[in-house]
């Protein structure tokens, strides 16, 4: 009985010997892809409207492209007004491009971007925009900047106009493996031959926020409530996501978005980018301020849309990768009209990382293992059935969405998602969801999987009953698997609004790109 008790323990011993993993193992892939910043000057159809309209409004563009090969690349991007009265203004939309070389240095850049998005229905309709352009780009070796003609082009109404724009491109590295070798744990063994993954790690922070905005002064509503432009006396109920990456070891940059969920019909949000640091550390609590610099509007006073959001406050790390975050802070429209500015007040969940490589990139410090952490990221055609709306009629909406979804492991995983109408008479309204899904084993010769999402979140804008934008959203769908990385799906589920009327079935139609990227423990 000895003998086989240590023959079976033996056995356990040798399989799990032989079934580690090192780095050695993991083949990788470098992704050279672009941050692009854009600022467009759009003539205004003032001549066209009954009401006081300014000439011009200042667009603004965040894009993250991805190359195809070494001409061709796509990515997603998003815009909001920054000046003229155009303030919550938004839209997301998909790019397809092409970046061929002239001369040395100068490339001929030509695009089509997608989407949908608004802000006044009566300029943009149901919201789907189109913008083609083209020109010269002058590439350095740390950025790069251009010159492009273009045509915006909200073509479900009369916001439309050709203009030039200019744009600062920076490059950035990710190193993944294919989503094949998600979840899974390798040795960061020292004597390794492969060269590939022994780089610095990414510092990041990811974390969604609650705030709560007291507003004073002479903050008021829009024209779509009752009494118009009453000043705004209740608190604001705001949910955000954030994403900081580290440049140095206590200062980081920042993209920051909000949506509105209480305090007024749905539709306000904001979007900043900024820089923070940390300025007292200890192994359990840090001290930190924040400058942020963006854009904010809807359901208040017409505004240009650009706002200053200052902010200070304390981390409290809970465990390596978790922690809690309070903060309080001064959000403030720069320029506007009406100047719409609130003190505000809330707290963060954070998810601390280290991405992308072996080691600490400030400290140096080599991690002892890396999980390989899958992520698909995904572009959708959403459709919803009969939507419920105040002061129009009920109507179908056509929307485009860009979904993330994070493994928790080889079963569960959470989801993200903003999608914006671009059909439907509803320009403007916009939802942002999270929530938990669980996927099948794959079946029929591999090639099909099914999956099971619960999702909550907040929606508002363009006349959608979703009253203050609380929205619940379950979805059952099937992936079609093109190969390890490439998947479309298909899904329909319902999306309705406890404190409205939306109650509204829909169908989901899409692809989506998986991939690994690695965690280093220390």
């Amino acid at each position: 009985m000895r003998k086989i008790v240590f023959f079976i323990i033996a056995t356990i011993s040798f399989q799990s010997f032989s079934q580690e993993l090192t780095l050695d193992d993991l083949q990788g892939k470098e992704l050279h892809n672009t941050i692009r910043l854009n600022y467009i000057l759009i003539d205004q159809p003032d001549e066209k409207v009954n009401y006081a309209l300014q000439p011009t409004m200042g667009f603004i563009g965040l894009n993250y492209n991805i190359p195809l090969n070494n001409w061709l690349y796509t990515g997603a991007g998003f815009h909001t007004a920054i000046t003229g009265d155009q303030g919550g203004l938004f839209t997301l939309g998909v790019n397809l491009g092409v970046n061929l070389p002239i001369y040395k240095n100068l490339y001929f850049d030509a695009n089509i971007h997608f989407g949908g998005g608004g802000g006044y229905r009566s300029l943009v309709g149901g919201g789907g925009i189109l913008y083609p352009n083209a020109g010269l780009q002058y590439k350095t070796k740390g950025f790069s900047f251009g010159i492009q003609y273009g045509y915006v082009n909200f073509f479900t109404k009369i916001q439309r106009d050709d203009n030039f724009s200019f744009f600062l491109e920076i490059p950035t590295t990710v190193r993944t493996s294919s989503y094949a070798n998600a979840q899974k744990t390798y040795v960061a063994n020292n004597d390794s031959k492969d060269s590939f993954w022994k780089k610095p790690a990414v510092k990041s922070v990811q974390q969604i926020t609650f705030d709560y905005f007291f507003p004073f002064g002479n903050s008021r509503t829009d024209a779509s409530t009752n009494p118009q432009y009453q000043q705004i006396d209740r608190v604001l109920s705001i949910l955000g996501f954030e994403y900081q990456r580290y440049l140095t070891d206590n200062t980081f940059i920042y993209a920051h978005v909000d949506a509105m969920y209480g305090g007024l019909t749905a539709g306000f949000m904001d979007m900043f980018f900024g820089v923070g640091k940390n300025f007292i550390e200890t192994k359990y609590v840090n001290f930190f301020a924040k400058m942020g610099i963006g854009a904010a509007g809807g359901r208040i006073f017409p505004e240009g849309g650009l706002t200053a959001y200052p902010n200070i406050g304390a981390d409290i790390r809970l465990t390596e990768k978790f922690g809690l975050s309070l903060h309080a802070g001064y959000h403030r429209s720069v320029g506007g009209i009406a100047s719409f500015q609130a003190y505000t007040a809330g707290f963060s969940l954070k998810h601390y990382g280290l991405s992308g490589g072996t080691k600490d990139p400030f400290t140096n410090e080599k991690a002892t293992k890396i999980k390989t952490q899958g992520i698909q990221i995904g572009v959708q055609n959403q459709t919803y059935y009969d939507v419920a709306k105040f002061g129009i009629p009920n109507s179908d909406l056509q929307m485009i969405a860009i979904k993330i979804l994070y493994d928790i492991n080889k079963r569960f995983y959470l989801a993200g998602e903003a999608s914006f109408a671009y059909l439907g008479k509803s320009g403007g309204y916009a939802h942002g969801v999270f929530g938990f899904g669980i996927k099948s084993n794959t079946f029929l010769n591999d090639k099909f999987s099914a999956f099971l999402e619960a999702s909550a979140g907040v929606a508002g804008g363009g006349r959608v009953d979703s009253g203050e934008g609380i929205l619940i959203r379950p979805t059952v769908g099937i992936n079609y698997h093109v190969n390890d990385d490439l998947s479309f799906n298909l899904s329909g589920g319902q999306m309705w609004s406890p404190f409205g009327n939306v109650n509204s079935s829909n169908i989901n139609v899409g692809l989506s790109y998986g991939l690994s990227i690695l965690n280093a423990k220390k």
